[in-house]
């Protein structure tokens, strides 16, 4: 599924979406639904019903419809219940208890009924239906309305659009080949940022915001994050050094592991699913896990070559002293596989309900990299309906994918997304895709650009913006995202002007060879890391490409001490090592620790202190460098 995005075929037209069959029969099922419940309602208002009754048949009509129908003080109760019912509406949002809204709503009519007086409000009946009637109306003349508004911009974006990828693709900066790559002072710092994190002990957690396990905020996305940048670094710039690159990703793999970052599952097994039994992160639904953490796991076997977590039980999810459940990379990606072609629109939630696109784009890259590393064909076996249902049922009227479907109601709730926020994971898989993404939003990211104070190209922003990584106010993170985004396309100019504005907006701090930005959050900050050593077509060729096979055979700079050593360039051409370091905590001599040489044989060391080394029987040899600076090394055997 590589190609070429610059041929003249990758122009993938913008599809209109709306409301597709699926989304329709669950649509049509849920007013069904409704429509029998109000007519229950309307039955028990029969001449002769008991009060109670008749208190209860409207609090079926609508959240506290009976306190309307009770009338005096009890209507003050209506809005106390519409109160509580947004807020079991906002806990099936946002942790899948799909049991709190029915329980309000339901609890409501029955405490109006057991408080029902003798003789409940005449205008009840009719206050009640009018509002049900004022409701339908508002819901539908806003949907006109945003459909109306829809179909225009799908019209405009159709017409811009072929001038808007021949701009993308004019601006579009194509990075050095791989062993010409290096990271550079500012890029060794930002990445400092996840390795002090990724390599404390796994049962710490500094530097990392804790404040729930369900939404945005929760550690899993940290860890993401953290590891995808990590692996990224490694696959693009370093694949010949391993060391405590790769042991900071295994920490993080093994991390998430950590009861207190899934067991939010367990909840949401019960408040989602009536399940009591079975919490198996990796069972049904939950691809805001599986997806996430399956491609971490298959980006850290890609960048290494390390193939641990095939071996049954290598990841287990541990509940208690009593029950783990026991996973492995094939297990997770077959969580994937199973949940896809189960769900009727191919796509399948996340919480309980909640299906998000997002997630299941990743889980579709995660297929495919995975694909990649063991020979199977999982993409091609669900790709046609999965697409399918993107397009169709996951697609609005003006062409971009939307945020969140109910996949119980049918009904898509507003949630912030756009085709900008899915162009960078596409890439891995639907190149296509993802650069007419990135084409129709780049035209609205130019204009936002202004020239700063000091003459710099920064980006214009309104309002206070939101920091979906800790809940708070900020553009940070949003600027990291669009510097992330920018580098993935090759587009310099926009990935400048926001680094240039996160610089000034974020906090910026440099403490010690450490970037990090104070006011931007966690999630923010990797997402920031990624931006810095990301370039053109990097996510994607991560997951579709890989390393050069040779890599995985060749020499390797195996151990070097953190923070004392940092690594900006390892590449090996297949049986010798060239090596750029610089010293992390001053000049001081350290020892290099190389494997996979050639056993018995002897290797001319250039630059740094020069002479040679002899590999032992086992491919292994250290070097004592003293680093002062930039210091290029080069390994090569001898004739």
């Amino acid at each position: 599924m590589s190609v070429d995005v610059f041929e003249a075929n990758a122009l993938d037209p913008i599809r209109s979406g709306g409301t597709g069959p699926i989304t329709r029969r669950h649509i049509s099922r849920t007013i069904g639904l409704y429509s029998i419940v109000l007519s229950v309602g309307l039955a028990l208002q029969y001449p002769g019903a008991s009060p109670h009754l008749r208190v209860f048949g409207q609090g079926l009509w609508l959240p506290g419809g009976g306190f309307i129908a009770s009338g005096g003080w009890q209507a003050l109760l209506f809005p106390l219940t519409l109160v509580l019912f947004a807020v079991g509406m906002f806990a099936w949002f946002g942790a899948g208890l799909v049991v709190a809204p029915l329980l309000v709503w339901f609890g409501a009519a029955l405490a109006a009924a057991l408080l029902a007086p003798p003789d409940p409000w005449t205008l009840g009946p009719v206050v009640n239906l009018a509002i049900v009637a004022a409701f339908v109306a508002w819901r539908l003349t806003v949907r006109a309305r945003s459909n109306a508004a829809g179909r225009k911009t799908f019209e405009r974006r159709s017409e811009a659009l072929p001038a808007a990828f021949s701009a993308a693709r004019e601006h579009s900066v194509a990075p050095p080949s791989l062993p010409e790559r290096e990271l550079t002072v500012e890029q060794l710092a930002s990445l400092r940022y996840a390795l002090d994190r990724a390599l404390q002990p796994i049962e710490t957690w500094n530097g990392f915001e804790r404040i729930d396990e369900f939404q945005s905020a929760a550690r899993r996305y940290q860890l993401n994050g953290l590891g995808y940048a990590l692996s990224l670094s490694q696959a693009q710039y370093t694949p010949s050094f391993h060391g405590y690159l790769s042991q900071a990703q295994r920490n993080l793999i093994d991390r998430y592991r950590q009861p207190e970052v899934w067991r939010y599952w367990i909840y949401e097994s019960i408040g989602g699913h009536l399940n009591l039994t079975n919490f198996d992160p990796a069972g049904k639904d939950n691809i805001m896990l599986t997806a996430f953490y399956a491609q971490m796991i298959c980006m850290y076997m890609s960048a290494t070559g390390d193939r641990r977590y095939i071996k049954p039980g290598s990841l287990p999810f541990r509940l208690n002293g009593r029950k783990t459940y026991e996973h492995d990379i094939h297990s997770v990606i077959q969580s994937l596989l199973d949940n896809f072609k189960a769900s009727p629109y191919c796509l399948y939630p996340c919480e309980p309900n909640w299906v998000y696109p997002i997630c299941n784009h990743y889980g579709m890259s995660a297929l495919k990299i995975y694909d990649r590393l063991f020979g199977s064909n999982h993409v091609e076996s669900v790709f046609p309906d999965w697409l399918r249902g993107v397009d169709t049922e996951f697609t609005a009227v003006n062409g971009s994918v939307i945020g969140v479907r109910s996949s119980y109601t049918g009904f898509e709730f507003r949630f912030p997304a756009g085709d900008l926020g899915l162009a960078v994971i596409t890439n891995g898989f639907m190149p296509h895709r993802a650069w007419r993404m990135w084409a129709t939003g780049r035209g609205d990211l130019l204009r936002q650009i202004v020239p700063g104070d000091d003459g710099l190209a920064v980006f214009r922003t309104s309002g206070p913006g939101f920091d979906g990584g800790n809940y708070r106010t900020g553009h940070g993170r949003a600027m990291a995202g669009i510097a992330y985004t920018a580098r993935e396309f090759g587009d310099e100019e926009i990935a400048t002007a926001a680094f240039n504005t996160l610089d000034r907006i974020g906090g910026r701090r440099d403490d010690g060879g450490v970037l990090r930005f104070t006011e931007v959050s966690n999630l923010g900050n990797a997402t920031a890391v990624q931006a810095r050593v990301g370039r053109r077509n990097f996510w994607g060729d991560a997951i579709a490409k890989g390393p050069p096979a040779h890599i995985y055979k060749a020499p390797i700079l195996a151990q070097a001490d953190y923070p004392a050593v940092q690594v900006a360039r390892a590449y090996s051409s297949g049986d010798d090592l060239q090596l750029v370091l610089h010293p992390g905590v001053g000049a001081a001599k350290q020892v290099l620790g190389f494997e996979r040489l050639q056993p018995g044989r002897p290797y001319a060391v250039t630059g740094g202190p020069g002479g040679r080394l002899v590999a032992d029987r086992d491919g292994r040899a250290t070097l004592s460098v003293t680093l002062t600076g930039r210091t290029a090394l080069v390994l090569q055997p001898e004739a």
